[in-house]
This record gives structure tokens, C-alpha cells and sequence, in this order.
């Protein structure tokens, strides 16, 4: 069921619209600003399309405290840029500005799919979607041959394959007749007999470009699974797989899927927005409660994936402080960059609260950090929601080749996240 979900939900958009259809068929219903709310109820918010917010109230008041899982939806990726089609001997290409931390060099020669929207001038959104159905075809960028790879072989890994090469092949078959870019005019043909656009639309599009390939199990032993976006639906499907699963919760159960996560998490779909905090005010306010005091009475579960220890990089991780795929869920007490620049940092008092109700219901987790500490390191969600005075702890997934087209996850890791985070649900104290 999470490899089906990680196929539907490619991008931020597809897997928010995917995330409504299974609360809508677990009984959420969409939240109306102003409605009384009581135990039982289930309500949603889909915030512009590529975040939602899903709670279920409690027999206790919200004011007791919330059990709150924020999960992000957004993966790196590479989104088109606002003037993309161009033509150059004879093929057609779109230019691309990769979105996230990636490793450039690992997006050249594999096939890619295209999906978003485009705002049109008469008003209608045009739902895009190139290479992500069977028989579809796909698209790729191109790297240079190792017969001619000798300049390139000379730079360093990171510069090997620069930004303003990863453009993505559209074609080479030209329009019939004289004049020039007849190739970039035939695919501008394609594209808008199937979808209505002009070269004009591209200004007020939102096309991203992922990996066309479909999650596997992976190793001889099926244990591990592989594929594109692990990070972090790999923490976001469990979490929303507790939060409709559960019934009758003593505290108000709240699951936030957000975006942009990868860039810092800014705007109005991220978590640095006050969008989530908005929709935790009206749940305070359907129920007549103050929002100062349900905030100091909740708990957050920041659930992001972390670095699985390769021994294949040995040299970049601490093994004593390391976490691993296989060895269950991994708490994190703090994130951030060398000198815990960017985090939260999660008190005693909510460890032992987490660790000891993992193990009053069975749940296998290890504790450790990203990896060496002066090599650099990553933040979470965390932080924002920390910052309206929440208890908040990180914790997540394990994952191999993280950022990459194709990660690496332990299925029983997977497992145990979703027995965390149903735990954490239905948790009564």
C-alpha cells in the first residue's frame, strides 16, 4: 500500500490530492471555519492543493493537548523554469532549476516524467501529466560520453554536471516546411493539441520533472524498498495511515502534511507559514478553547527521514551515533548544522515520553544523529513548530542514497514508524 501511494503521489500535488481521497474515504470531512466541533468528529484542510491538515477531536478537550505528526510531502526534484522551451541543432529541450538539494550529476541519463498545472487566461487550470502512464513516453538529459569525458573527468564530483545543463530532451522531429526552431514548434504542437497551451502559458505554469520509475522491492530478500521520494512520505504515509486508523482518540489527533520542506520551508504552502497554526486556532475555536493554552499542552512528532549508515561511506558517519536501515525508527533528539544551528533540540522530559510509550507498545527504535558533525547536516519542521510553543521531537525513517532519483528504506523501519505514530494517536496517558 506505500509503494502504490509513493506511484500516486510523485509530486506535492498529485500526493496531497491523494491524501484527500483516503481521509474522504475514512470519513474526513472538509473543516468550515466557524463549525462547533466535538469527540468523534473528522475534519480536513487542503491548503491550496499541495498541503493538507486532517484532525480527529478527542473526548478530552483540545485544551488538554493535541497529538500532533507533521510529515513533509515535497521531494527534490526539477521544475521548469518560466521561459523553458528552447531548440539547438535540430532538438528540443526545457531548461530546468532543480528545487531542493540534490546531487546533479545523479539526474543525467535516467527517464523522467513531467507533471503540475497550468493557469491559463481564460481561467481554467490545465492538470499536466508526460510520462507518468504506461506506455507513456519519457524524458532524460543527456550526459557527455566517457570517449570525450576527459575535460569533464578533471572537475569535481559537484561541478562534473552543472545547473544550466540539466535541460530535459523533448524531441528531434521537426514540422514540415522552411524556417527555423521547427522542432521546438512541433513539440509546442503536441503540447497544445493534448493540453490547450500556448508557448505564452509556460509564464503561469508549475511543471516539475521526477524520476519515471515505479517503487520495488528491493534486495534478494524483499526487506528493503526502493524509489523515488522516500523523503519524506516515506514518514508522511505512516503518519496519515495512524491518523485515519484511529478511533476514538482521548486527545485530538492531528496529522500535517506539508510542503516546501526542501527549500526551508517557506510560503504559503510551508510550515514556516502560519497556515497550519491557523487551522489548530480553529480547532481550538470549535471547541471554545484557548489556542495559548492547547499549544503548551500538545506534542509534535517532527517525522523526517535520516541518514541510514552506509559502510560503503564509511568515513562520513559516526558509527556509535549512527542510525541504520533495519534497526527500527530513529528518534533524533536534535537536527540542524555542525553546531545544532537550525534546531529545535528536544528536551529530556519528551525523549523519555516518546521512548517509553515505543516500548510500551513494542516498537523497535534506535537514537543518533545525521552523520559526522562537521561534514554538515539538515533540518526538519521541527523548528516551526517549536516555535508556537509546542513540544516538539524529531523522528523518522532511515534512508540510503537520500535526495537521490531512487532511496532506499528497510521495510520493517517503515513498519515501525507507523506503529510510532498510531502509538502517539491513541496514546490516553
Amino acid at each position: 500500500e506505500y509503494m502504490t501511494f509513493l506511484d500516486a503521489g510523485k509530486t506535492e500535488r498529485l500526493c496531497a490530492a491523494e491524501t484527500v481521497r483516503l481521509a474522504e474515504q475514512a470519513g474526513y470531512k472538509p473543516l468550515v471555519r466557524g463549525q462547533a466541533l466535538k469527540a468523534g468528529d473528522k475534519v480536513y484542510v487542503c491548503n491550496r492543493g499541495k498541503s493538507v491538515l486532517l484532525a480527529h477531536i478527542g473526548t478530552k478537550p483540545i485544551s488538554k493537548g493535541a497529538q500532533i505528526t507533521a510529515a513533509h510531502i515535497d521531494s527534490p526534484r526539477l521544475d521548469l523554469k518560466p521561459n523553458p522551451l528552447y531548440e539547438d541543432t535540430e532538438l528540443a529541450y526545457f531548461k530546468t532549476h532543480y528545487y531542493g538539494g540534490i546531487r546533479k550529476y545523479q539526474w543525467v541519463t535516467i527517464p523522467m516524467e513531467l507533471h503540475g498545472v497550468v493557469a491559463l487566461t481564460d481561467g481554467r487550470t490545465v492538470t499536466v501529466n508526460i510520462g507518468g502512464d504506461d506506455g507513456d513516453p519519457k524524458l532524460v538529459i543527456t550526459d557527455l560520453l566517457p570517449h570525450l569525458g576527459q575535460e569533464q573527468n578533471k572537475k569535481t564530483l559537484a561541478e562534473g554536471i552543472m545547473g544550466e545543463q540539466l535541460n530535459l530532451l523533448l524531441g528531434s522531429k521537426p514540422v514540415s516546411g522552411e524556417g527555423s526552431d521547427r522542432v521546438k514548434l512541433s513539440v509546442m504542437q503536441l503540447l497544445n493539441e493534448k493540453y490547450g497551451i500556448t508557448e505564452d502559458d509556460f509564464t503561469s505554469a508549475e511543471l516539475e520533472a521526477v524520476p519515471a520509475v515505479k517503487a520495488t522491492e528491493i534486495g534478494l530478500d524483499r526487506s528493503m524498498i526502493g524509489a523515488y521520494g522516500h523523503d519524506d512520505r516515506v514518514d508522511a504515509y505512516p503518519a496519515l495511515m495512524a491518523e485515519i486508523g484511529t478511533k476514538s482518540p482521548a486527545y485530538t489527533s492531528v496529522c500535517v502534511l506539508t510542503d516546501k520542506e526542501e527549500t526551508g520551508s517557506d510560503g504559503v504552502t510551508g510550515l514556516n507559514s502560519m497556515y497550519t497554526f491557523h487551522f489548530l486556532q480553529q480547532l481550538c475555536a470549535g471547541q471554545g478553547a484557548d489556542y495559548i493554552t492547547a499549544c503548551k499542552a500538545a506534542k509534535c512528532l517532527s517525522a523526517d527521514v535520516t541518514a541510514a549508515y552506509d559502510p560503503t561511506f564509511a568515513d562520513a558517519f559516526e558509527p556509535d551515533n549512527g542510525t541504520y536501515a533495519g534497526r527500527g525508527v530513529a528518534i533524533y533528539k536534535y537536527t540542524g548544522s555542525r553546531g545544532k544551528s537550525g534546531t529545535s533540540d528536544a528536551s529530556a522530559e519528551l525523549v523519555s515520553y516518546l521512548t517509553g510509550l515505543m516500548d510500551a507498545n513494542s516498537v523497535v527504535w534506535q537514537i543518533g544523529e545525521m552523520g559526522k558533525l562537521d561534514l554538515g547536516g539538515g533540518g526538519t519542521v521541527a523548528k516551526y513548530v517549536a516555535n508556537q510553543d509546542i513540544d516538539t521531537i524529531d523522528i523518522g525513517v532511515p534512508v540510503l542514497s537520500m535526495h537521490s532519483p531512487f532511496e532506499i528504506v528497510s521495510k520493517a523501519d517503515v513498519y515501525m514508524a507507523y506503529l510510532t505514530f498510531k502509538a502517539f494517536c491513541e496514546d490516553a496517558e
